[in-house]
């Protein structure tokens, strides 16, 4: 392919999806099951954590795992991605970056820096820097972006482009970039001593198991919660077949500008908004592991079904990624179409230790 017509593909589709790409169900003819998995520890937990593409025609999830984010916090993030997998690499990239950078963080408030580094991600996907970086990390560029990339910008050197130290706007043919159509959930979980912060935004989820009894540590946005309705009625939006405007079923995401382009409104009430629950508990003695996943798990299993799973294959097996690598291998479906057909990633937190009277907290069947 000519380099103009590599340059035109890049600007008419900067993801690289081609059409059939584009969909949310399309389907393989054969699952891929091949998992990437990884196991990690320190002084306080064990991590182990697994991702597969099962029956999806591409692979759109994305995670992050810092057992040592800082001396004394550890980190964990699923990102499901819709429309392409280029939002969800980038906040698996950059979204914990700027948790520990916002001053917020520095002062022992958590929960603010975590809601600001949320936020933070729709505004820096925007302009020639942002669409710079989500072309990159999108699909089927990999082979010809930094051909690409050169020919039609060329960042100034030196620019320290894996920090968000500095994040300045640049000039180029995208500097009116106002976000990328795409999206990803995003669910995150940072551990300081007792502490437990919880950052929602979608239908990923995270469980915590106490005693056996599993509880929900976040709320699924689905745009037929009254709350979530209020706020895209209001926005100007509607509901068609559960879906926002009758596309995206969710009412949170991080991406997806289209659904954020009210000028009158603040971020937090526009159609579709990137502002996350947060929820703080205190660990205990009781707290036994804790799960992060996107909804390819919770399409399968209720929060309640899965801890009990990972329970009894914690009498067996030492090894966490294996475990969540079996869940997996339970829920993928035999055929593709329905439940056990989407991507899926899990992330599996065991405590070493806690210590506290902790905090009471309401168990869900969901």
């Amino acid at each position: 392919m000519e380099i103009h017509s590599l340059l035109s593909l890049a600007l008419k589709n900067p993801y690289g999806l081609s059409n059939c790409q584009q969909g949310m169900g399309v389907y393989l003819s054969t699952p891929k099951t091949e998992k990437f998995s990884d196991d990690g520890e320190n002084d306080r937990l064990r991590f182990g954590l697994s991702c597969m593409q099962g029956w999806r025609a591409t692979m759109e999830d994305a995670h992050a795992a810092f057992p040592d984010l800082d001396s004394l916090t550890a980190f964990f993030g699923v990102y499901d991605g819709h429309g392409g997998k280029a939002v969800a690499k980038f906040c698996a990239k950059h979204l914990h970056q700027q948790v520990l950078k916002h001053e917020a963080y520095l002062a022992g408030d958590i929960g603010t820096s975590v809601q600001r580094a949320f936020l933070r991600m729709d505004e820096t996907m925007c302009g020639q820097r942002g669409w710079r970086e989500l072309a990159v990390l999108g699909d089927k560029m990999d082979k010809v972006s930094g051909c690409i990339e050169g020919f039609i910008w060329s960042p100034k050197s030196g620019e320290a482009k894996d920090h968000f130290d500095d994040w300045p706007s640049e000039e180029g043919p995208h500097a009116d970039f106002h976000g990328p159509t795409s999206g990803c959930t995003a669910c995150v979980a940072i551990i300081r001593n007792k502490q437990l912060v919880v950052a929602n935004a979608g239908d990923s989820r995270c469980v915590i198991s106490r005693k056996g009894q599993a509880y929900n540590l976040s709320k699924d946005h689905k745009p037929d919660l009254e709350l979530e309705k209020d706020r895209i009625l209001k926005a100007g939006g509607f509901i068609q077949v559960g879906r926002v405007n009758g596309s995206l079923n969710l009412a949170r995401a991080i991406g997806d500008a289209e659904f954020k382009q009210n000028k009158t409104l603040p971020v937090e009430k526009q159609i579709v908004t990137a502002n996350p629950d947060i929820n703080a508990v205190e660990l205990c003695d009781d707290d036994e592991f804790l799960v992060l996943a996107c909804d390819g798990i919770w399409d399968c299993m209720s929060s309640q079904q899965l801890v009990d799973y990972v329970r009894e294959q914690l009498n067996s097996e030492t090894k966490l990624s294996a475990i969540c690598e079996r869940v997996f291998d339970r829920c993928l479906a035999p055929t593709a179409g329905g439940e056990g057909c989407d991507n899926m990633t899990m992330i599996l937190v065991q405590f070493k230790k806690t210590a506290g009277s902790g905090t009471s907290l309401s168990s869900s069947d969901d």
